[in-house]
């Protein structure tokens, strides 16, 4: 959120001016703009599609632990914990009842 606010207001302001005022290095804002989102971002995105489509092949009935048995399955490196924080950022809940 920092970096971004420093990188649309990059014009008006110093860069180097908005770093020390933030207390941030601009260092880092340089990096983040090679790459703004780390590895482990770009994971989670592309494992939460997998659950998503997991979960719609479903039936949306699929809750955490069955949507890690199916992830695993296809091959992926994925903890039960990691499946139910990225269903629950995504809004993915099982059908109970």
């Amino acid at each position: 959120m920092t970096y971004a606010f420093i990188r649309t207001h990059r014009e008006e302001f110093g860069i180097r001016a908005m770093c020390r005022v933030m207390r941030v290095h601009f260092s880092g804002f340089y990096s983040w703009l090679k790459e703004p989102l780390s590895h482990r971002a770009q994971d989670d995105m592309r494992q939460t599609e997998l659950i998503r489509q997991a979960w719609s092949e479903s039936g949306k009935v699929y809750g955490y632990r069955k949507l890690a048995d199916d992830l695993c399955d296809q091959g992926e490196q994925v903890s039960e914990n990691r499946v139910a924080r990225l269903a629950s950022l995504a809004g993915i809940l099982a059908q109970v009842g």
